[in-house]
């Protein structure tokens, strides 16, 4: 499952680091040798947009080998349809791509393959990203992550952006994949197959790379915002970065919070 992220406000921002008519035609080359390096392999490929993802290659039902031309046309036709939505209904509304949209659809293929056949594929999910991380996916994309290490399936993680990303971050973590943030875009089709080309048997003889740290930190579910310390409720697990009276998602009722008191305020206060 390769995720490309085709946000026309990132590709058309000085933090795209390479145009999208290179960055597609590397990402096409690797497809094509994934599907020459063994005649089992299957590859689907899903555009995330700002509003929609699409199916937009399959290689059970389309050509063998896709065309730059035919992968071309099917992106302009979904960027064209993606941005007719209405921008209100946008996620985030500031630009981020529908991660968590792209990453649910995989999923669910995923899990189609797995029930409609007695073959036993191993399949893995490669994340090519450029946007930067939208707050207000925090819990869908978690679900998602969850949901691929509950059915053994690595998420990999290809930041083509000027940023790293902590949702991609955990996802690669969390799930056993690989993260990589690209030293040299232009060289992008060598990092695609000396990386994540491998299959998962072969990992485990190579020494691939590892992200020096993870950012391991939540988003609030009040205000969307990347918090260090919180609040959680203890049945849902919520988080809010402030003290609330009741718990907004399953409505659970709160004490109030409790002060620290020093040892010498309570021997003032002892008679």
């Amino acid at each position: 499952m390769v995720l490309i992220d085709t946000n026309p406000l990132f590709w058309s921002s000085t933090a795209a680091p390479l145009s999208f008519s290179k960055f597609l035609s590397q990402v096409l080359s690797f497809v094509n040798s994934i599907l020459l390096l063994n005649q089992l392999n299957q590859v689907m490929v899903i555009a995330t947009g700002l509003n929609s993802c699409d199916y937009i290659y399959d290689s059970l039902s389309g050509p063998t080998t896709p065309t730059f031309e035919t992968l071309l046309q099917k992106l302009e036709d979904f960027v064209v349809k993606d941005e007719e939505l209405n921008k209100d209904d946008s996620v985030d509304g500031i630009g981020s791509s529908l991660l968590s949209g792209s990453l649910s659809m995989a999923l669910c293929y995923i899990q189609r393959v797995f029930r409609s056949g007695s073959l036993h594929p191993h399949p893995r999910i490669l994340c090519m990203h450029g946007s930067q991380d939208g707050s207000g996916q925090y819990v869908a994309i978690m679900n998602s992550i969850f949901s691929a290490q509950r059915s053994m399936v690595p998420i990999d993680s290809c930041v083509i952006g000027s940023q790293h990303s902590a949702f991609l971050q955990q996802a690669s973590y969390i799930t056993g994949g690989v993260y990589l943030k690209p030293q040299q875009p232009d060289g992008l089709f060598q990092y695609l197959t000396t990386v994540f080309a491998t299959d998962l048997h072969s990992r485990s003889y190579l020494h691939l790379p590892k992200p020096v740290g993870v950012d391991f930190r939540a988003s609030c579910f009040c205000h969307k915002n990347t918090i260090d310390m919180g609040y959680i409720c203890s049945v849902c697990l919520s988080i809010f970065c402030k003290h609330h009276k009741k718990c907004s998602t399953c409505g659970s009722a709160f004490g109030q919070p409790q002060t620290n008191v020093s040892m010498s305020d309570q021997k003032k206060k002892a008679p």
